[in-house]
């Protein structure tokens, strides 16, 4: 099975998959064994490994540490072509749609592209939408773009068309790491009414009833990063899981 016959599987089974986001920068790798094994005893169903920016240089071996430790798929979440592995089981092929820099639409794509080839990492080609936080984010820093408006459904609607359209196989909507609001309801409402795409969402979720809102408003995967990676409480990780995997009526 690939990990995006998988990712459906969760959203059929569950009613939406839980993804935990981690930043390289950000782990302790004296206890990352230990974390990682705890993710899979508290009901996350994948885990995403990258960031917009890295200060680290092991990207690699730390990816290889959690797939070690991992029950579950490990999907990187790139933010640029350094960030490729041939240890993770998937990679999240992303063009930022939501922005005109040619370099994060295609650039950097063409540059991966046989990187990827000749290292068969299995790559689920996605449209990354960063939509508008409230605060400034890395993600809307490093690639030099303008996030959608958080109050313009119809925007962010028009551009998930034109990913469907394209052939894409997921839409990411992306508030950012440390975003001060999370996308709003109504947003992932407009684009899951108009697209057939499974949605991901992510970026200022911090309480498992946000996360819940999300999956009933439309989205078919959560992404919990900054949430966790301040309070590692198992229980916490818990009330996420059962916060998401909640059948939409």
């Amino acid at each position: 099975m690939s990990t995006f016959e998988y990712l459906m599987r969760v959203k059929r089974e569950k009613g939406a998959g839980y993804l935990l986001l981690l930043d390289p920068d950000r782990l302790d790798r004296k206890t990352l064994a230990e974390d990682v094994r705890c993710l899979g005893a508290n009901g996350v169903d994948a885990i995403l490994v990258g960031s917009s920016f890295l200060l680290s240089n092991d990207f690699d071996q730390v990816v290889g540490q959690i797939k070690k430790e991992a029950k579950m798929p490990v999907i990187i979440f790139p933010g640029g072509i350094y960030q490729i592995s041939p240890k993770a089981d998937a990679i999240l092929f992303l063009s930022l749609l939501s922005g005109r820099n040619p370099e994060f639409l295609i650039g950097q794509q063409v540059k991966a592209a046989p990187i990827l080839r000749d290292c068969g990492l299995e790559s689920i080609s996605t449209g990354y939408l960063l939509v508008e936080s409230g605060r400034p984010t890395t993600a809307e820093y490093i690639s030099d773009t303008r996030p959608l408006p958080r109050s313009k459904p119809e925007i962010a609607e028009a551009h998930a068309l034109a990913a469907q359209y394209l052939g894409m196989k997921l839409l990411y909507l992306d508030a950012g790491s440390g975003a001060e609001h999370s996308i709003p309801e109504e947003i992932i409402q407009a684009v899951a009414d108009s697209v057939s795409l499974p949605i991901i969402v992510g970026g200022g979720i911090r309480q498992p009833e946000i996360a819940r809102q999300k999956v009933l408003a439309g989205s078919s995967f959560v992404v919990i990063g900054t949430a966790a990676e301040q309070n590692n409480d198992p229980v916490l990780l818990k009330e996420f899981a059962q916060a998401i995997h909640v059948k939409k009526i």
